[in-house]
């Protein structure tokens, strides 16, 4: 009886192990995770949209700021959705409290991720009063 309960705990360590293993090719390079992968863009949609392009891709959406429903998260509602805007200036953060009317310009991320759990991400690169 000892032995039958060594020999499972044996087979469980070495399926435990061996689900730990690597991936590796006949080369022997590992082959990059899907988490550890770099996003790939969305494909462009032809929806009409209120966002107008300016240079290098960047976006302007205009509205008024909200809070969203996840603390530190901010929103901005206009006819194409909602976008949850996402700074790197705390100063440009700062212009954009919430209720007030303004002008953005960005970038949309759809693919990034968010604890805001609401809106498209848009990396916000200026804030102007509206």
């Amino acid at each position: 009886m000892v032995i039958r309960r060594s020999a499972v705990a044996v087979l469980g360590l070495m399926l435990c192990l061996a689900g730990c293993a690597n991936n590796t090719d006949q080369a022997g390079a590992t082959e990059p995770s899907s988490a550890s992968a770099a996003p790939t863009s969305a494909a462009p949609t032809t929806e009409p949209s209120s966002a107008k392009p300016t240079a290098a891709g960047a976006e302007t959406i205009s509205g008024t700021v909200e809070a969203g429903v996840e603390p530190n998260c901010l929103l901005l509602q206009d006819t194409k959705g909602s976008h949850l805007l996402v700074f790197d200036d705390a100063a440009m953060r700062a212009d954009a409290a919430v209720g007030k009317k303004v002008t953005l310009t960005g970038r949309s991320e759809p693919t990034m991720m968010s604890t805001c759990q609401q809106g498209i991400p848009f990396i916000v690169t200026s804030v102007t009063p509206a």
